[in-house]
């Protein structure tokens, strides 16, 4: 006996879009792992299908295009990534930006494909017409935004100096971040990513923080 849709109990009406959540997910860590393994642009679909155990008509049937699957991609890492920095509603400014970038480098020690997803696609993304172009440009400005804001919200609070060259600061902290990740991504064992990001923001520190008056 059949009956409309609406009638069906919730766990059956549930199923097909939990499998169907589920099988996205499944094909975006199938994607991510492809991505940096060969990089974006020989990424396949059919590949991609195969690790998520679906026909290539399956995936396209969540992802209209292969740029449609590496923007899902790139959305779930920036989710992941601002919900680990700014979760509890708060946006680190000050030194406590800098420090929550050494606790973002331990936590993608345990995500390398995650630093393969990036390193890759920021190496492409260059070009113009690379899908994740725009992407790129948005992250970069972002990154220095809030790094900015940081700086600028600790001269006011007094616990950087007003001095601080902020752009400099800025555009370091991410050129070193960016570099390490690369270098880390090649040699694991050889290049101390978070070793090196915290010597880099110590030294930021030993520099530019004020520190509060003795009492007297």
């Amino acid at each position: 006996m059949s009956f409309p849709s609406q009638y069906a109990s919730e766990v059956r009406k549930r199923r097909p879009r939990q499998d169907a959540e589920r099988t996205r997910e499944q094909a975006i860590r199938a994607a991510v792992a492809q991505i940096a393994d060969v990089g974006f642009h020989k990424m396949t679909l059919a590949d991609v299908a195969k690790r998520t155990g679906i026909s290539q008509s399956g995936l396209l049937h969540h992802f209209s295009s292969r740029a449609a699957l590496l923007a899902a991609v790139l959305d779930q890492r920036e989710r992941d990534d601002r919900e680990f920095l700014f979760g509890d509603g708060q946006v680190p400014l000050g030194w406590d930006a800098f420090e929550a970038l050494v606790s973002l480098a331990a936590r993608n020690t345990t995500r390398p494909e995650w630093v393969g997803v990036f390193v890759r696609v920021a190496s492409e993304a260059t070009e113009a017409d690379h899908p994740g172009h725009a992407w790129l440009l948005d992250h970069y400005d972002g990154a220095r935004r809030w790094l900015t804001d940081a700086v600028e919200h600790g001269i006011r609070t007094g616990e950087i100096a007003s001095e601080a060259p902020t752009a400099l600061i800025v555009g370091n902290t991410i050129a070193i971040q960016d570099g390490l990740q690369q270098q880390w991504l090649l040699s694991p064992d050889g290049v101390p990513l978070v070793r090196h990001l915290r010597q880099h923001v110590d030294g930021l520190r030993s520099v530019w923080e004020r520190q509060p008056p003795k009492n007297q």
